[in-house]
C-alpha cells in the first residue's frame, strides 16, 4: 500500500494546495472513511500553520504538542475526522473538524471549555454478554452504558443516527438529541453540505434506497438520511454551527 497520495488526486475535501508539489502524506485506515479525514500533518502544516514543511509538522506532532480527543497523537498519518477535537494547549487553541459549505474540511475555533465535549452520531446498537447496552459511534468507539435489569432496559433510550456529546474527559455522556423531527441537523454531503437546518419531515423509504428527510433553514430542500448529523434541538450544541 502506497503511503503517498497524488495532490491532484487527493480527495477533493482536502482543503490544499494542488499543484505545490507531486506527492501528499496519506492518512493511516481508521473509523473514517478517507473523504472525511485528514493526517495530522496536513492539519498541523497546511491548514493550521504551525510548520512550514513536512519535517518541521513531523518534529512538532512527535513532541506530543497535538492533542485529538483529548489523547496525545504522535503519528504524523493519525487519521482526524468528522467532529474530532484538535487541541493545541501551548498555544490556547481548540477545533472542531467540520465541513464548510463548498465540502472542505476545516477546523473552526470552539474554544477550551466546548473541547471537553465531543458530538457522536450513534451508527448502531448492541446488547453484550450480561445485559449491558453498546452504542457503536460515527468515530469508531464503542461505549458501553451499563443496564440494571436486562428484563427491562430503561437505559435504553438511545437510537440509531440520535446524537449523544461525549465527556472526552471521563468518557459519560452529558447530552442526547434524538433524530426527529424538530431537531437540528448539519448536513454532511450533497449539495447542502455545511449547512444547519431544522428536520421538518423523515420520509421513510420501503426498498433499498435511503431514506429522504426534508429540512428547512432559509429554505425548504430535501437530503439523504446518511447526510444527517443532529447537532441539538432548538439551537445548535456549539455556537460554531450559524443557524
Amino acid at each position: 500500500m502506497s503511503r503517498h497520495i497524488k495532490r491532484l488526486a487527493a480527495p477533493r475535501t482536502w482543503k490544499i494546495k494542488r499543484k505545490e508539489s507531486k506527492f501528499v502524506v496519506k492518512p493511516r485506515p481508521g473509523p473514517h472513511s478517507i473523504e472525511e479525514s485528514l493526517p495530522l500533518l496536513i492539519i498541523v502544516r497546511d491548514l493550521l500553520g504551525y510548520a512550514k514543511n513536512a519535517r518541521e509538522a513531523k518534529k512538532v506532532i512527535k513532541e506530543g504538542k497535538i492533542l485529538v480527543d483529548g489523547r496525545v497523537r504522535r503519528d504524523h498519518k493519525f487519521p482526524v475526522g468528522l467532529m474530532d477535537i484538535i487541541e493545541i494547549p501551548s498555544a490556547n487553541d481548540y477545533r472542531i473538524v467540520i465541513f464548510d459549505k463548498r465540502g472542505k474540511l476545516v477546523l473552526e475555533k470552539i474554544g477550551k471549555k466546548n473541547a471537553k465535549y465531543k458530538l457522536c452520531k450513534i451508527k448502531d446498537k448492541s446488547f453484550v454478554k450480561g445485559g449491558d447496552l453498546q452504542l457503536h459511534l460515527h468515530d469508531g468507539r464503542n461505549l458501553l452504558i451499563r443496564v440494571k435489569d436486562p428484563c427491562s432496559p430503561k437505559e435504553d433510550v438511545y437510537k440509531t443516527k440520535d446524537t449523544i456529546v461525549l465527556n472526552l474527559e471521563n468518557n459519560k455522556i452529558k447530552a442526547h438529541f434524538k433524530y426527529d423531527v424538530g431537531s437540528l441537523a448539519y448536513i454532511t454531503g450533497g449539495s447542502h453540505v455545511g449547512e444547519v437546518a431544522k428536520i421538518k419531515e423523515i420520509k421513510i423509504t420501503r426498498s433499498s434506497m435511503p431514506n429522504v428527510v426534508t429540512l428547512e433553514n432559509e429554505e425548504e430542500f430535501e437530503t439523504i438520511e446518511d447526510y444527517i448529523f443532529v447537532i441539538g434541538e432548538k439551537e445548535p450544541y456549539l455556537p460554531v454551527f450559524k443557524w
